[in-house]
């Protein structure tokens, strides 16, 4: 329209509402549902997709200019690429272990070296974005933190908010003590997410070295994968959904029939496992649901070193880009991690336990 049309649904004095829409480096701006200006940025020199969101006045005559209500949605990726949000837990054990941070940074440093025209990442620490456009434009989510009562997947009304991404495709991963969650609350969610789930009183999780591991050749989340040997917390004898062939198995091994003969307990034994020594148990599986979405999950993890090991980190990278919708190169994602990736972004120590002091003897009078 004229310049004329479009100072005429402005409202002097009044408050306008402005929508400013950028899909790539194309940017359209309304005021009150009004088309103002539409340009696309082709200097690829200066364009830049991330960075302050500044807003700025044209030069004219002095004027009060004020802003409420800022609201930012996130529009899904229109150039092909997806999308994968990494959520890392707090610390919470020495460091080293359950470094949910270093894990879930050395993962986007790898898939952005190996795939990043592909897909975008974005990690979010301390277990929950604070961001709540976060999962607006979301194709899969890790979940990498503490588990059981205190999972942030089962804080407030998350499981319900999962769960409606998980219904529209979203793809959902867990690894390590994250694939822990109650049974009662967020047991049944997991089972249709990610097609299992570790259950006390059921599961175990003992420390113990793979031997004799098997892997799904024929899936795309063991490209490039070859059998490995290596010592971590693996949980076994997860609660998977019914029936359970459904559930695919991307790797299996045997665990010693010492991990079974501990004393029982939530996390420990049962007479269950007890029973079944010499069985082989699945460590690491994906689950492909109705609604299309993606689910999968790994029981390892508890040492940030073992991200060295080639084979560990490809499959955890393939099952990634496989949970986020894309397909895996037949080789594999390829990426190569230093002693110095490995190390730069630990959680501190933690601070030393101060030990009790005994109680001190009342001072008795004569």
């Amino acid at each position: 329209g004229t310049s004329q049309d479009l100072q005429s649904v402005i409202k002097s004095g009044e408050w306008n509402q402005y929508r400013i829409v950028a899909r790539g480096n194309h940017l359209q701006h309304f005021i009150n549902g009004t088309l103002m200006s539409e340009t696309t940025d082709n200097d690829k020199s200066k364009q830049s997709f991330s960075g302050i969101l500044a807003f700025q006045l044209h030069a004219g005559q002095p004027m009060k200019v004020e802003f409420k209500d800022i609201r930012l949605k996130r529009l899904r990726l229109t150039d092909g690429r997806k999308k994968l949000i990494l959520l890392a837990g707090r610390a919470s054990h020495a460091q080293g272990a359950h470094e949910f941070r270093a894990g879930c940074l050395l993962f986007q440093k790898c898939l952005e070296k190996s795939i990043g025209e592909k897909l975008v990442t974005a990690v979010y620490t301390d277990g929950w974005p604070e961001d709540p456009t976060a999962f607006d434009n979301a194709d899969a989510i890790l979940l990498f933190s503490d588990g059981g009562k205190g999972h942030p997947v089962i804080q407030s009304n998350r499981l319900a908010q999962i769960d409606a991404l998980a219904k529209r495709g979203v793809g959902v991963a867990c690894l390590h003590y994250g694939v822990e969650v109650p049974k009662e609350k967020g047991g049944p969610e997991f089972l249709n997410w990610i097609g299992g789930f570790f259950e006390t009183d059921w599961s175990v999780n003992p420390h113990w070295t793979l031997v004799k591991t098997e892997l799904a050749h024929n899936h795309p989340i063991c490209s490039g994968v070859k059998p490995f040997e290596i010592n971590d917390e693996w949980y076994y004898h997860m609660r998977f959904r019914e029936p359970n062939n459904e559930v695919i198995k991307i790797l299996t091994a045997i665990p010693p029939d010492s991990t079974r003969e501990r004393p029982d307990g939530p996390h420990s034994n049962n007479p269950t496992v007890r029973s079944q020594k010499g069985s082989r148990e699945v460590l690491a599986w994906a689950y492909e649901r109705p609604d299309g979405g993606r689910g999968f999950g790994c029981t390892g993890g508890h040492f940030h070193e073992n991200w060295a090991n080639n084979d560990f980190r490809t499959l955890i990278l393939n099952a990634l880009v496989w949970t986020s919708g894309l397909d895996v190169p037949k080789k594999g994602i390829s990426s190569q991690v230093s002693d110095i990736d490995l190390t730069k972004d630990l959680d501190p120590p933690p601070p030393p336990r101060k030990k009790k002091r005994p109680p001190r003897r009342p001072v008795s009078s004569p």
